[in-house]
């Protein structure tokens, strides 16, 4: 067998590559940083409620984003049907605006990407006035709408949370978009105190919310008495983000 190869061997030993610089050189953990872009695809079943007069007219129209509660999570979407503005298309009431309504998969929550995906979907697809996207959710959709108001306030004219929980340390990236917060005194699921705390930080961050809490009602009474009020869709109706 040749030598030769070990004679080069012999002569590589101990010689460093230069691109590994000996340890005492470098400390044992660098700080580093990684910034990629990348692409995701997320996907969301939905109900959908086109007005009387969408396919005759040029007009935009408002976007009601309707986000239900844990109990509606899966994949039937008649699930959606039995609260809150669904329930009500359902039974043959018209509203004003283009409704939407989002399903969780079962055992999972609505993303904050999730939401935004789809109001760019709904805006890119459908003749939808951006200055007039309205959210209302109840209990678990009650908190997304908190916290999606807190993600995205440039871009939502109104929000309406039932009976869900906020975090009052966001207030003041909600900022003075209309705001009617409703909850049940007797709510043995989430607290008055979760609304109570909210509107107050909303509040000293100089917004003006409206707070309606019903004496005797309990979670769900909640939502059933805030959805059955006409007062709510006409003021709703009215809110616009250019407060003309």
């Amino acid at each position: 067998m040749s030598i030769l190869p070990l004679l080069l061997a012999g002569l590589l030993i101990g010689i460093p590559l230069a691109s590994s610089p000996a340890s005492g050189d470098r400390p044992r953990q660098i700080p580093s940083k990684m910034h990629r872009v990348i692409e995701k695809t997320v996907e969301l079943r939905y109900l959908l409620y086109l007005p009387d007069g969408y396919d005759t007219s040029e007009r935009d129209w408002p976007l009601l984003i309707f986000l239900h509660g844990s109990g509606e999570r899966g994949s039937e979407l008649d699930s959606l049907k039995i609260y809150g503005p669904p329930m009500m298309i359902e039974q043959g009431h018209d509203f004003p605006f283009i409704v939407a309504s989002p399903q969780c998969p079962a055992g999972q929550w609505l993303t904050l990407e999730e939401l935004v995906a789809l109001l760019d979907e709904l805006t890119e697809s459908y003749r939808v006035d951006a200055d007039r996207v309205y959210v209302t959710g109840l209990s678990l959709g009650g908190r997304a709408t908190w916290a999606l108001a807190a993600a995205i306030p440039d871009r939502l004219a109104a929000i309406v949370p039932i009976c869900g929980r906020g975090r009052p340390d966001t207030a003041e990236q909600i900022g003075d978009m209309a705001i009617w917060v409703f909850h049940g005194a007797k709510d043995g699921t989430v607290p008055l105190s979760s609304s109570t705390e909210m509107v107050n930080a909303l509040y000293s961050a100089g917004s003006n919310p409206r707070f309606t809490v019903y004496p005797e009602a309990g979670h769900r009474q909640a939502w059933e008495k805030a959805y059955a009020d006409p007062a709510l869709w006409t003021w709703l109706e009215a809110q616009s983000r250019s407060r003309e």
